[in-house]
């Protein structure tokens, strides 16, 4: 046979992109790779941490070169990975196939970092032969696999503990795959009609005007609305950026945002709303426009921390602590004993988000702005 059917090119049903390409058959193929060690990693829950979850990629392919790696989210995640050469394979819940090549491929090695009973139960049914992370058993409780994912689990169920955690989440997911650590980064690999598509927005609003941008996301989606600083800061901040800079000023959100981005639109000169319906790439491509992103912790952050942005993040009920800071982002935090509590609701005046003041903020960014100069 001439066909080497164990090629990691080799799709199945159809030629291959080599053979496609020249005509080149198996037994004269130069690019022939032979499937040796196959990772799966399942990772689902929120995009900003499938997307931050990326940074262990260039670990494994350090650790494992010649592997196969297979990535398990959600269908709205997906697109996380377009353009993305370390992920060999994307596959979805949402994909009815998905649960049968689960339990019937074989894989050498398994990563699943979350405790969550949803995606645990894929982990459970993954055939693979080393599994790391978590899992459930037959009464529906979830579990750490290792050692090295106990601590993960105890943080998640402990709030003393969660408050009182220094290491980042990039540092935990290579310690519960038992990889070593060293600042990898976020992923997101624009494609050229992607970087066409900011290009174009840049043109038509002329942003080379400006001597810098800065990008101000004003939500952080429904879950955590004390993730979101308010509405009178960043009218405040705009006004203050206005005054002191030639800047232009983004406006980024989602269709939850869009009430706030019209009325901070109209506050001061420069800000342009970039628009609450975009698609997550477009997402992507826009927030590259900005050279400074000032965010809550969210999947903008993710997304400016991956574009390599200098990075104003402000923090409330959510840990700091476990975000890898890269060297360009700077946390804000208010002086509160109540941080870190991760609640959905909060008596508290003010709360932790109503005692970020515009002056910190704007310290921050000037901050920033030196370091830009300097660079």
């Amino acid at each position: 046979m001439i066909l080497k059917y164990d090629c990691s090119h080799f799709p199945g049903d159809h030629p291959c992109s080599f053979h496609k390409l020249t005509g080149v058959k198996c037994d004269t193929c130069p690019d022939y790779s032979p499937i040796k060690n196959k990772i799966l990693i399942i990772k689902f829950d929120a995009l900003g941490d499938v997307l931050r979850t990326t940074a262990i990629l260039p670990s494994l392919r350090k650790a494992f070169s010649d592997a196969k790696i297979t990535w398990l989210t959600k269908a709205n995640a997906k697109d996380v990975f377009v353009n993305n050469s370390l992920v060999d394979a994307v596959w979805t819940i949402e994909d009815p196939v998905t649960l049968s090549r689960l339990m019937t491929e074989e894989f050498d090695f398994l990563i699943h970092p979350d405790a969550s009973p949803s995606s645990a139960y894929f982990a459970r049914c993954a055939n693979a032969k080393i599994k790391k992370g978590f899992s459930i058993n037959e009464k529906g409780c979830v579990f750490p696999l290792n050692n090295e994912a106990e601590e993960w689990f105890e943080l998640g169920a402990f709030d003393d503990l969660k408050k009182k955690n220094k290491k980042t989440y990039q540092q935990v997911i290579h310690e519960i795959a038992g990889l070593p650590y060293r600042q990898s980064e976020i992923i997101i690999e624009l494609t050229e009609s992607e970087r066409a598509f900011a290009a174009q927005f840049s043109n038509k609003h002329e942003l080379k005007r400006f001597d810098f941008v800065v990008g101000l996301n004003t939500g952080a989606g429904g879950r955590w609305k004390y993730k979101k600083w308010t509405l009178q800061g960043y009218k405040e901040l705009i006004l203050t950026l206005n005054q002191k800079y030639n800047c232009g000023i983004l406006l980024y959100g989602s269709t939850e945002e869009a009430d706030r981005n019209v009325q901070l639109s109209k506050v001061g000169a420069n800000v342009i709303d970039t628009g609450g319906d975009n698609s997550l790439r477009e997402f992507f491509s826009l927030i590259s426009l900005s050279d400074i992103v000032v965010t809550g912790d969210t999947l903008a952050l993710h997304t400016a921390a991956a574009l390599k942005k200098q990075v104003i993040c402000l923090f409330g009920p959510t840990s700091a602590n476990e975000i890898e800071d890269y060297g360009r982002i700077t946390k804000i935090q208010p002086d509160l004993d109540c941080l870190v509590c991760y609640k959905m609701d909060c008596d508290f005046v003010p709360n932790c988000m109503e005692s970020i003041s515009v002056k910190t903020v704007m310290d921050a960014i000037e901050t920033a702005v030196s370091r830009r100069s300097s660079s």
